[in-house]
């Protein structure tokens, strides 16, 4: 997503066609942002819940109509297993939010905390955990083996952790004014899951532009908000990058969100061309209100050498794959580096059961714009790329010591696969893969780490040291980090601490359901071998082959199945979606 430099109020139509009669829609949009702001001031946490149940039942009905769409602007076969991507990226993680925001609400109207009853433990450096996955009984058992926890800051106890969840719904009757959400173009529930955001957890009325590739979920996205629209919280706007750079420079706007690149965050902050540069390297922002963003980076997935089976290979090559691939490779949290030991001597097995997951998973266009200049770029940085897949798209990059830079700091955002070796085994080869991503990668969103259960447990409290040190927002042990995402509870966003003009991967959090306030990170742990072979392995696992897997045969059906699951959880359904799931 690029968005240009704020128009003049006064000017006239531009070459883009944004008109001065765009303008004045937009003010009309933004005027009546501003008297909903009233009605959301008033309305109370227990009609909140009401609202946000409407706004569940209304994502339920439309959820067919959004996946259909979604799998139409990606060029998909309808009949594809990889419609399952749309199902549990799309309406899945919006209904999950919307049932654990109510919770979280009315929780709030009872005078409780979102965190009563909560699981805390410690993790290094002072730290207090919070258990987040599974969070009930219908998770425990959907998602058997799967865990979450948030990691607050060093010496935030569990009681401040408490007491202060809830941020800004605490106080219903003190909002913040309008919130601009500037859409995600590459994720369907992205966007609305930010205006989510914005209007429970920030308490300020939310006006969405959606991103020009996210143009036909406009219908869609407006039956699914279509409580909070008519209750006149919530507005939905089309445009290009004038419409947006207008929106975010508008005086009643009071707060901004992006999702996108971070030379799109620089141009809305700092302004475009040699101006833009100097005011960033100035530190002289353009504009002058509060501003969060999510923006991806360059994603690790550090593999700890250990005695891994064939099939340990292959299972955890198509795990990489997916990381990579899944959304065609357009993810800001895919995997783009695997780091590698060179002194495992399953090394080169590794590598080509990675080549041959690459290669085997299901074709699908290049759908997102720039893609083929991106492959170009990555190409022309390591000509000796492996191109794999049937057209050749997806490139395995190799590298030395002496090239590995352009990998480690550009985010290809494209089906593109760097390989970094480093030396070490066991914990020294631990130690080295963390200084390396810390140090050395942009972008600080997400950090995967692939590790067989009795490296953990030969490593000790060494492993857990280790992690403790990952300077990532979200942290996957044997899973993905987009399980993260895909999680209601878990917080979304990159390890705090940047600058306005040392963005990384961004600021602040989404997503976040239980309304913690100024979480640290998330640490996601998944089942090192999927199930029966989990148990046969020593982890007490009962999940299959995750459905979001590339190479998922039953992906579309177990997500439909989910999204149902979702719309309205009871055990009777359980069966109907492990059934699917066991056929991937």
């Amino acid at each position: 997503m690029s968005i240009t430099a704020p128009l003049s109020p006064s000017a006239a139509a531009d070459s883009s066609g944004f008109s001065r009669a765009d303008r004045e829609a937009l003010d009309t949009t933004i005027a009546e942002l501003r008297a909903g702001e009233k009605t959301w001031s008033a309305t109370s946490l227990t009609a909140r819940v009401a609202l946000l149940g409407r706004t569940h039942a209304a994502v339920a009905a439309v959820a067919r109509e959004w996946v259909t769409t979604a799998g139409d602007i990606k060029g998909l076969d309808p009949q594809s297993s990889l419609m399952g991507e749309e199902w549990i990226s799309g309406p899945y993680p919006m209904l999950t939010s919307l049932g654990t925001l109510m919770h979280s609400l009315q929780a709030l109207a009872a005078r409780k905390s979102p965190l009563a009853g909560t699981k805390f433990g410690t993790a290094p450096g002072g730290r207090t955990t919070v258990k987040v996955l599974p969070h009930n009984a219908y998770e425990a058992i959907l998602l058997h083996g799967m865990k979450a926890e948030v990691w607050m800051p060093p010496g935030v106890a569990a009681s401040t952790a408490t007491s202060h969840a809830g941020i800004a719904a605490k106080r219903p009757t003190l909002t913040h004014g309008i919130g601009l959400v500037l859409g995600a173009g590459n994720i369907t529930s992205i966007a609305p899951l930010d205006v989510l955001y914005e209007l429970v957890a920030a308490n300020r009325v939310a006006l969405l532009k959606l991103n020009p590739v996210m143009a036909a979920m406009e219908p869609v996205y407006t039956k699914a908000l279509a409580p909070l629209i008519d209750a006149g919280v919530v507005r939905i706007v089309q445009g290009g990058a004038e419409a947006g750079g207008y929106l975010a420079h508008h005086a009643d706007i009071a707060h901004v969100h992006i999702t996108g690149s971070a030379a799109t965050h620089d141009v809305v902050v700092f302004g475009t061309g040699d101006e833009g540069r100097a005011r960033k390297t100035a530190n002289e922002p353009l504009l002058d209100k509060p501003i969060t963003s999510e923006l991806g980076g360059v994603s690790p997935i550090i593999i700890v050498p250990g005695d891994w089976s064939p099939r340990d290979l292959k299972y955890q090559a198509e795990h990489v794959a997916t990381m990579r691939l899944h959304n065609g490779g357009y993810n800001c949290i895919a995997g783009q580096v695997v780091v590698i030991s060179s002194a495992w001597k399953l090394k080169r097995a590794f590598l080509a059961e990675l080549r041959s997951a690459l290669t085997r998973a299901p074709a699908r266009p290049a759908w997102y714009p720039g893609s083929a200049s991106r492959v170009a770029q990555a190409t022309e940085s390591y000509p000796d790329a492996q191109k794999l897949g049937e057209d050749g798209c997806r490139l395995l990059l190799s590298s030395t010591a002496a090239n590995a830079t352009p990998m480690k700091q550009t985010e290809y955002f494209s089906p593109v696969l760097g390989v970094v070796e480093i030396a070490g085994s066991g914990q020294v080869f631990l130690d080295n893969a963390v200084a390396v991503v810390n140090d050395e990668f942009t972008g600080t969103l997400g950090a995967n780490v692939l590790i067989a259960p009795k490296e953990i447990k030969r490593l000790g409290k060494g492993f857990r040291e280790a992690i403790s040190r990952l300077r990532y927002g979200t942290i996957a042990i044997n899973a993905w980090t987009g399980l993260g995402f895909l999680t209601a509870t878990a917080p979304w966003g990159a390890f705090p601490g940047h600058t306005l003009a040392d963005i990384q991967s961004g600021r602040g959090v989404v997503h976040n359901a239980l309304l913690i306030s100024a979480p640290e990170r998330t640490v996601v742990t998944g089942p090192f071998r999927p199930f029966p072979r989990s148990v046969a392995g020593g982890e007490f696992a009962l999940f299959p082959k995750p459905p979001w897997f590339v190479t998922a045969r039953s992906a579309a059906a177990t997500g439909e199945k989910l999204v149902d699951f979702a719309a309205k959880p009871g055990w009777l359904k359980m069966p109907g979606v492990f059934a699917a799931a066991f056929r991937a």
